[in-house]
């Protein structure tokens, strides 16, 4: 959860509902950094200042600061080694040996404000990657051949760097020859495919003259490539070094440029490139941190948090490769003008690779707003989507505790017998908004511990008596649903108000971040050097009112449901340097329910999840995809190729036949938003039709709808 500048100041009335006290930690922060106007020396070199600001910003603000020592130095040094070759292409072993001297002396060059490693690392990787340049070349001048059993190991964590430049040679040529692959697999099927259709303009080729288009397509994937790399000069690999120094205390503290900044903000700001989704460079890769609701990738629904993009391409141009690209030329590939068509080359979590192509559009801010609707069976329920915890203090903003009260009072002119709160892929946002939100299902009480560096944990509170809904209530979550929704589901968990259905496990993030613009922290004599960008860093933890820690373990459903990807390492666990997981003493608050009324419940329904034909082959799909994600080298062989992309298809073709055979939901608007909808333009009436299709089919709601059957069944 990131809290700005704005919510800080917005928030101050609002302290004494839930007793936020975060304000007092942000004045702390301001203090702390307003030093620097008289700490530092107007003569100051840039790069020191940088660095002095920043290790000092650790130390005084971070929730818990790695110390620094001969551990720290080491975390640096192989962080950054790693981003700086992540694919190991450049760097030979007896580089890094010629600078395992620095290994445990980052932590003293700092204190004496220089950087000798970062100097040496910075010299020998440019040579290297000029030597490099010229090994592609050669290479593709010759065939492949693709008759060969060999492979490529496409983890670089699974491999080490090359011993000599001759070893280095036989790892690009391996690299290449994937590459080739893949291009030469895809114009096969694009040749089937016209022949298919019978297109006579298509002119056929043969396997070699298809094999030599895709060495030639490979050739200027990797002249782009290289013309790119030259572009990051030393300044962006020294602000790579300063973001892993601060990295390295916890992954959701970052060093922004001002150029990263700006990228930062776009994203956060929800109007990002077109396609709706917030965009990270990670380890070297783009990746998917959140789809936007609203946007051409979340109507699509294809593109996923945790994707990796690979490629871009321009409607009827060939894709641009975008591994190792800066986030802010990756970013200018993917915006375009509204209605223009883009094709991301994606890397799903489970390894397999496919082709998404998107209508650029706006975000519809409407769809980023709490909805409802009403599934009819036995029961009437009521589902409502929260797809983020927005919160716009500014005058007629929108709050969506306030929206989620309004479709409850809406809902219950309908006369539910119970209501389903989904946050499945709900990445967070206002914590206060989570506080009020929790409190129109309960009277009054603690809703979240909140815990500062060196300080007693802070309670945020409901202190509304009044209670919107008090039926029966399941929150459904998934391995997606972070920050926020931790904390929603966590309150209802322990207060025993509700069940929650869902993966395994939810993402795990129970920190609070704050940025702060550098410039800002440094008197008008620094005005020369800047802009000096901003950091955003860790500064507090949530805890649950029982007093467990969201922190890395998440919440964990009472009802787990089968999902696709609920096998493959996801979630905050598997980053690096994740902060631990942590209990302080619970918080005084008392179940609504008691008794074994919800055991009922939740036996029930693991019967029939168990018992479910559906969930059976979902849960073996799953086995399948962590068995696919751990196996990360590729065969060379085309027709091994061939025939696991096939094996692959059949696999998505098999869950989507699944997902027509079910018998679908009875699904309808509210009268209310039923008469709205009269009217309205067409654009917003086929949307609505699209979501209603979409529920009517979510097989997870056919349970729901079955345990609060069982709900009103038993209390």
């Amino acid at each position: 959860m990131n809290i700005s500048k704005s919510t800080f100041s917005q928030s101050f009335d609002r302290m004494s509902k839930t007793g936020y006290f975060l304000l007092s930690v942000f004045l702390v922060g301001l203090i702390v950094f307003a030093s620097y106007h008289w700490y530092f020396k107007p003569t100051q070199e840039k790069d020191q200042l940088l660095l002095s600001m920043l290790t000092d910003g650790m130390k005084t603000q971070h929730f818990a600061p790695h110390e620094l020592n001969d551990s720290y130095s080491e975390k640096v040094f192989n962080t950054y080694i790693e981003r700086l070759d992540i694919n190991k292409k450049f760097f030979l072993q007896k580089d890094i040996e010629s600078l395992n001297r620095f290994k445990t002396n980052i932590d003293d060059e700092i204190n004496a404000g220089t950087t000798n490693f970062f100097e040496a690392a910075n010299a020998i990787y440019e040579t290297r990657t000029k030597q490099a340049a010229n090994y592609y070349k050669p290479i593709l001048t010759e065939a492949f051949d693709f008759n060969v059993d060999e492979y490529y190991e496409n983890d670089s964590k699974k491999t080490s760097f090359a011993a000599d430049s001759n070893a280095l040679k036989e790892q690009w040529r391996k690299y290449l020859k994937y590459q080739t692959l893949i291009r030469l697999n895809d114009l096969i099927e694009e040749q089937d495919k016209a022949r298919e259709r019978k297109d006579t303009s298509f002119t056929e080729k043969s396997l070699t003259e298809l094999e030599k288009t895709a060495r030639e397509k490979v050739k200027k994937s990797n002249d782009d490539g290289f013309k790119r790399l030259f572009e990051i000069d030393k300044d962006d690999r020294y602000n790579l070094f300063l973001n892993t120094l601060v990295n390295v205390h916890d992954p959701h503290t970052e060093y922004f440029p001002p150029a990263d900044k700006q990228n930062f903000d776009i994203a956060m700001s929800g109007q990002l490139q077109g396609i709706g989704a917030q965009l990270q460079e990670k380890d070297g890769f783009i990746k998917v941190n959140s789809i936007i609701p609203g946007g051409p990738a979340y109507r699509d629904a294809r593109l996923k948090a945790g994707d990796l993009i690979l490629k871009v391409a321009q409607d009827g141009q060939e894709p641009v490769e975008v591994t190792e690209m800066r986030l802010d030329k990756a970013v200018q590939l993917i915006r375009g003008k509204k209605g223009t068509k883009v094709t991301l080359t994606i890397k799903k979590p489970d390894g397999a690779i496919d082709n998404i192509t998107l209508t650029r559009d706006i975000v519809i801010i409407e769809e980023t707003y709490a909805q409802s609707a009403i599934i009819n069976g036995k029961e009437k329920i009521g589902y409502i989507r929260l797809t983020g915890f927005y919160s716009d203090f500014g005058k007629g903003g929108r709050d969506c505790a306030d929206d989620v009260k309004n479709e409850l009072i809406k809902l219950k002119k309908e006369n539910i017998d119970g209501v389903v709160l989904d946050l499945r892929d709900n990445g967070g946002g206002s914590l206060e908004s989570v506080v009020r939100m929790v409190g129109l299902f309960i009277r009054v009480g603690p809703v979240v511990q909140v815990k500062s560096k060196n300080e007693d944990p802070g309670m945020m509170s409901d202190f509304d008596a009044s209670v919107t809904y008090d039926g029966p209530l399941v929150v459904m979550v998934n391995e997606n649903s972070a920050s926020a929704s931790e904390i929603l589901a966590a309150a209802i968990q322990d207060y025993k108000r509700g069940i929650i259905i869902g993966s395994p496990t939810t993402f795990g993030k129970g920190t609070v971040q704050r940025i702060y613009n550098l410039d800002d922290m440094v008197g008008s004599a620094y005005d020369a050097i800047k802009p000096l960008g901003s950091v955003k860093i860790t500064m507090q933890k949530f805890y649950r009112v029982s007093g467990g820690s969201t922190q890395l373990r998440g919440v964990t459903p009472d009802i787990i449901v089968p999902d696709l990807y609920a096998k493959i390492k996801y979630g905050e666990k598997e980053e690096d340097f994740v902060m631990p997981w942590d209990e302080i003493a619970p918080a005084h608050y008392g179940k609504v329910h008691t008794g074994d009324y919800f055991d009922k419940v939740i036996t029930e329904s693991k019967k029939r999840i168990e018992a479910n034909p559906t969930f059976k082959t979902i849960d073996a799909q799953s086995a399948e995809y962590k068995i696919q994600s751990e196996n990360s080298a590729v065969t060379l062989n085309l027709k091994s190729y061939q025939n696991r992309l096939s094996e692959s298809k059949k696999q998505e073709k098999e869950i989507e036949e699944l997902k027509k055979s079910i018998s679908p939901l009875s699904v309808y608007n509210c009268k209310s938003d039923s008469i709205n909808l009269v009217g309205a333009d067409s654009s917003k009436v086929r949307r609505n039709k699209e979501w209603m299709s979409s529920l009517s089919k979510d097989f997870y709601l056919g349970e729901v709808k079955n345990i609060i059957t069982s709900m009103q069944k038993l209390k």
